[in-house]
């Protein structure tokens, strides 16, 4: 199985940080547009939808774990051509909070159980969009 993980630290409360993970309206903002469907019930479904040029891309899971300002955990079905929506091609899908005196760290980690995936590492540091996106929601929202 693959793992790759991405931290980053975000300048706000942990609370502050469990709320743009778990609002549809804040989730929205930094995530393309992607329109958050869930009740975050464990064992309830989440989807992720978007329309990009006129097309409606979908992916779809069910809740695992919730612990509000800690731990989020969900199976995630990104649909390709040639791959069936069947558990082993599910990824899992876990955001972990942790507060500090700084801040909130947070962790996510995507599992992969698909044949050939690769694992990786990275941070903050490292340019990526989407956490730019929303780390920079989270501090500038009042």
């Amino acid at each position: 199985m693959a793992v790759n993980t991405s931290r980053i630290r975000i300048e706000a409360p942990a609370w502050k940080v469990w709320e743009a993970l778990t609002l549809p309206e804040l989730v929205k903002e930094w995530q393309y547009g992607s329109q958050l469907l869930t009740d975050w019930q464990v064992g309830g479904e989440i989807r992720f939808r978007i329309e990009w040029e006129g097309n409606v891309f979908e992916q779809w899971g069910k809740v695992l774990e919730v612990s509000p300002h800690d731990t989020i955990r969900y199976t995630l079905f990104a649909p390709r051509p040639g791959l069936e929506d069947r558990p082993e091609n599910d990824f899992v899908m876990s955001y972990l909070l942790k507060e500090e005196s700084n801040g909130t760290l947070l962790t996510i980690e995507q599992e992969d159980n698909r044949a050939g995936a690769v694992s990786q590492e990275s941070d903050e540091d490292d340019g990526q969009t989407v956490l730019s996106m929303l780390k920079n929601l989270v501090e500038t929202s009042a």
